[in-house]
């Protein structure tokens, strides 16, 4: 494997593992999937046998983006105006959207995956976790592995939510027949996932998260197993949780979300939540005592109507924090570096009413690389240092776009915004993304492939 050495970059944000900082005009070193090293002058030393040298003058580089919560098949129900659910519950719009969702195919479920992580690798996105609970019986269990199949086209670094539903709606789901698994069956295809797949070597591009989709859509039994099987084989556990179900939790249970998976065991170190955005500051205290770390996907607060997220807060409790796109019937993109910015101006928004103070910029490109990143479990990835892997995007900022901007590269992509792709991407010391093209790939076929599978259904 090739290294290459960008040379006389602009600025590059560095972390050596006490906090972001910015070096300018230095050369960055890669060596197979790792970082060499980053400073001045490393075009005048030896470099390692094959080393290709770019041109980076201009370009600020920025550790890869690390997305921690998407549906990537739900790309195959994009701007669709008639579910439409800024005047529904949540509860209300999953009873609308489930029946949709459950006429995907196997095909679907392939490209609608290469299209979310063609997208994410377009705007700096080196490592993607995806939460695919979709398991329609006519589409098969091999979902996930197409996913995988997908990752290792483009080249992304993968980790497999693999989710599901057990609970019927004849007890109170909102889940289609069609849709619904056993607790058995389930647990069944996780623990084949993992024995296939999981990798939790340095610099692993492949990983299993066991992640049932939610628990006011499963049964108790179904939670307690998953837990018990994520600690016997050392993976990480995900769900949903505070997205409006809590009243419904506590009706059925008695107890609001947070205090019914910490009952059971699903809180932890090893443990994050997708979107939390109902719960109280009670609850976001015991998640902090306990490790449990969130997810906050911003963009569905435009849908969704409801409250922001009270980040602030999170943070002034020292809760591990990353960002992610979620599905695209509540987010019609998947542009993790556009919700950086849309996390921190939800933010300014509602700072008068908040307590605590809105996290500077940089916090929140943090959230979205180092935060991410300890979600994830993993500690190879999310900053730029010498030893980590060389996962990273580049901006030529010679461009109108930026005038005024350059002094701060930490606050430019949370507090300004980039409104265009990346020049290039980075993952694991392989170029997958660079001048307007994925490396080795037709992305008019791509194109059409997806076209063709998505008008091959009833939608």
């Amino acid at each position: 494997m090739a290294g290459y050495l960008l040379e006389n970059c602009a600025a590059v944000v560095v972390d050596d593992g006490n906090g972001p900082m910015v070096l300018r005009d230095v050369d960055l070193l890669t060596d197979g999937p790792a970082i060499k090293a980053i400073g001045h002058g490393l075009a005048d030393s030896e470099l390692p046998p094959g080393t290709i040298t770019l041109d980076a003058d201009g370009w600020f580089v920025y550790p890869g983006l690390v997305n921690t919560h998407h549906h990537f098949f739900q790309c195959f129900v994009r701007n669709r105006a008639d579910l439409d659910w800024t005047k529904l519950s949540v509860i209300e719009w999953l009873d609308r959207i489930y029946p949709v969702f459950s006429r995907l195919n196997e095909d679907c479920f392939y490209h609608a995956s290469v299209t979310a992580m063609a997208e994410l690798i377009k705007h700096g996105c080196t490592t993607a976790f995806d939460h695919q609970y979709n398991f329609p019986r006519h589409a098969g269990k091999r979902l996930v592995d197409r996913q995988f199949e997908a990752a290792d086209l483009l080249g992304m670094r993968f980790h497999a939510g693999r989710g599901g539903n057990s609970l019927p709606k004849s007890e109170g789901s909102t889940i289609p027949d069609e849709m619904l698994e056993t607790t058995d069956e389930f647990i069944d295809d996780c623990a084949r996932l993992i024995d296939a797949y999981h990798d939790a070597q340095p610099f692993s591009m492949r990983q299993v998260v066991v992640a049932p989709c939610q628990p006011v859509n499963s049964y108790r039994e179904t939670f307690v197993e998953s837990a018990r099987l994520a600690r016997d084989r050392g993976v990480f556990l995900h769900t949903h949780v505070g997205e409006g179900e809590s009243p419904v939790m506590e009706a059925r249970h008695g107890l609001r979300t947070v205090d019914y998976l910490e009952e059971i065991g699903f809180a932890g170190p090893d443990t994050f939540y997708a979107h939390c955005w109902e719960l109280t500051h009670d609850e976001l205290g015991r998640m902090a005592a306990s490790g449990t770390g969130v997810s906050h996907c911003p963009e569905p607060v435009y849908l969704v109507g409801e409250q922001i997220t009270d980040i602030p807060a999170m943070a002034a409790f020292g809760m591990r924090v990353g960002l992610g796109c979620d599905g695209a019937a509540s987010n019609d993109n998947s542009n993790l570096m556009h919700c950086l910015h849309s996390a921190y101006m939800l933010q300014c928004l509602v700072s008068s009413t908040r307590k605590h103070k809105v996290p500077p910029p940089a916090d929140f490109l943090a959230y979205g690389t180092t935060g991410g990143a300890s979600l994830l479990g993993r500690g190879d990835i999310g900053r730029l240092a010498p030893g980590m892997a060389a996962d990273l995007f580049a901006i030529d900022s010679r461009r109108m776009d930026y005038v005024g901007t350059r002094h701060d590269p930490l606050s430019l992509i949370a507090r300004v915004g980039i409104g265009m792709a990346t020049d290039m991407t980075m993952i694991n010391g392989q170029i997958v993304w660079q001048n307007g093209e994925f490396a080795g790939l037709d992305e008019r076929k791509l194109f059409a492939d997806a076209e063709a599978a998505l008008a091959g259904i009833a939608m």
